[in-house]
């Protein structure tokens, strides 16, 4: 599935992740100003590989330029029990809508796989942006040390059917 719209004057196309683009994505997650200081622990040895890829439904958002495309962004979903395990956006090109994008693509194929509702467990400064594409908080998941030594809220996506 396949969706595109503009971004200022760029055609942005959200296409399913293949396994050459798990060290780009590794390199969104780990260069995330979000987890700059003390979140940083948090992602300095995470990996998104291949494997990974493989047994999740991971799409990309990718921009078209002159190297043949470029990841904005991209979320994973996972289906059993129903999450939005990551969604990350390139710090440079955050508040474009590509967030909001990478959610209602999302919302598509959670609905097409016949899910009514998924979690997704937040980073402390993404709350606002899940309260504005219309998840709730549900509660919060209390810290794990030493992985993740800080609470975070948890949400639910609610996914009305066709």
């Amino acid at each position: 599935m396949s969706s595109r719209t503009a971004l200022i004057s760029q055609p942005i196309t959200i296409r399913r992740a293949v396994a050459r683009d798990a060290k780009r994505l590794t390199r969104l997650v780990r260069g995330s100003g979000a987890y700059q200081g003390k979140y940083a622990a948090a992602v300095a040895g995470y990996r998104v590989g291949p494997d990974y890829i493989e047994a999740h439904r991971a799409f990309v958002a990718v921009g078209a330029d002159e190297r043949g495309g470029r990841v904005l962004g991209f979320y994973s979903l996972v289906l059993a029990p129903p999450e939005l395990d990551l969604l990350f956006v390139a710090d440079e090109v955050q508040g474009r809508g590509i967030g909001r994008l990478l959610v209602a693509h999302m919302q598509s194929e959670a609905r097409a796989a016949g899910l009514d509702r998924l979690k997704v467990v937040s980073h402390l400064s993404a709350e606002d942006f899940y309260h504005r594409v219309g998840a709730v908080r549900t509660g919060t998941v209390f810290a794990n040390p030493p992985a993740v030594p800080w609470d975070r809220p948890e949400f639910e996506f609610r996914i009305p059917s066709e």
